[in-house]
């Protein structure tokens, strides 16, 4: 927690920060080259499942030393936030789950965690999963919604109330596939309240492939989060012209904005090399702490986890420095334990 000389300048209360996903039960283990090969992944991407990952799920289970743990990028962002702000529903978390085992794990994982989560649940599909499969210090992601895909717009026009009590909303570029027009909704009310939102690039194939529906969200977009590879991904659809990362933040910061009362803020994490980020078009870097590599236990969730400490300080209104400072702890924490899981409380100063 921000120590004395820290006090945040906003007060934490209930509903402040608010989170939109896909809830996924991760299905986590280590693995070697030829598991992946056997399954078409690369060590460090992120996909969804297609008919020849179905039996990936069972392989693994079956033949591997697997964890159970609460994933989904956004929740994951979302729980971390709670984590580090430490008032119970600080944080709100909306996505879709099946009425089942798994999505009774999920549910109470968040609750644990004092997230307000407030699941869709949907009558047919079992909760989603992703498989997790660690080779060294890279993590590939195959994710297999089902009931995640199923989010209904109704519920989020039910419960519009708490979208509109948060003075951020965040979603990851994952739920592009899955509502779009839910995005559009959290992003106009944002707009036309002047509260902050955020969008998340989440993996490369959104870039490619989910252009329109990222491209319609895109004005309303006042922080964009992403890493190198999906900055560069996105500058190769736009025709940017160019491979300088400062020159992809800077450009993807001047498209075209809705709310003109606050500039856009493009956040490009690259590993351990130095942050980029653009605020008020200005370019800033900002370097990562190596850590010693015989403590990283598992990488999965350090970019989510990187986004939820940032966004725990945002909301405070506390300086960017801080809120870079915050996300680098977080994501330090998180790589030193298996999945998107912390220490109980935080020593964050």
């Amino acid at each position: 927690m921000a120590s004395e000389a820290k006090k945040a300048k906003v007060a934490v209360r209930e509903g402040i920060l608010f989170g939109m996903g896909n809830p996924l039960l991760d299905i986590s283990a280590q693995a070697d080259k030829d598991f992946l090969e056997k399954y078409g992944l690369k060590p460090n991407d992120a996909i969804l499942a297609e008919d020849k990952h179905k039996p990936m799920y069972q392989d693994m289970v079956d033949n591997l030393k697997v964890e159970y743990i609460a994933g989904g990028a956004t929740q994951n962002a979302i729980r971390v936030a709670q984590w580090l702000l430490q008032v119970p529903h600080a944080t709100t978390f909306f996505g879709s789950i099946g009425k089942d085992k798994f999505g009774e794990e999920l549910k109470k994982a968040g609750e644990h965690d004092g997230v307000h989560v407030n699941y869709h649940y949907d009558e047919e599909m079992p909760t989603g999963t992703c498989a997790v499969v660690i080779t060294d210090n890279n993590r590939s992601l195959c994710a297999n919604l089902a009931a995640a895909n199923c989010y209904k717009k109704e519920h989020l026009d039910k419960n519009m109330a708490l979208v509109k009590k948060a003075d951020v909303c965040y979603i990851g570029g994952f739920f592009l596939t899955v509502s779009p027009e839910s995005i559009l909704a959290v992003a106009q009310s944002c707009a036309e309240d002047n509260r902050t939102f955020c969008l998340n690039l989440s993996a490369p194939f959104l870039c490619q492939f989910f252009k329109e529906p990222m491209m319609k969200a895109m004005p309303y977009v006042d922080i964009l989060f992403g890493n190198e590879t999906e900055a560069q991904t996105f500058a190769t659809e736009h025709s940017f012209g160019t491979e300088d990362m400062e020159k992809i933040a800077k450009k993807m910061a001047e498209l075209d904005k809705v709310n003109k009362e606050r500039k856009r803020m493009v956040v490009i994490t690259q590993g351990t090399d130095p942050t980029i980020i653009i605020q008020d078009g200005k370019v800033q870097k900002f370097p990562v702490v190596k850590l010693d590599a015989a403590k990283i236990l598992d990488t999965n969730a350090a970019g989510d986890a990187f986004v939820g400490g940032f966004l725990s300080q945002l909301v405070q209104g506390q300086s960017l420095e801080d809120c870079v400072r915050c996300g680098n702890y977080a994501a330090s924490t998180v790589i030193q334990h298996s999945g998107c899981t912390y220490p109980a409380k935080p020593d964050f100063q």
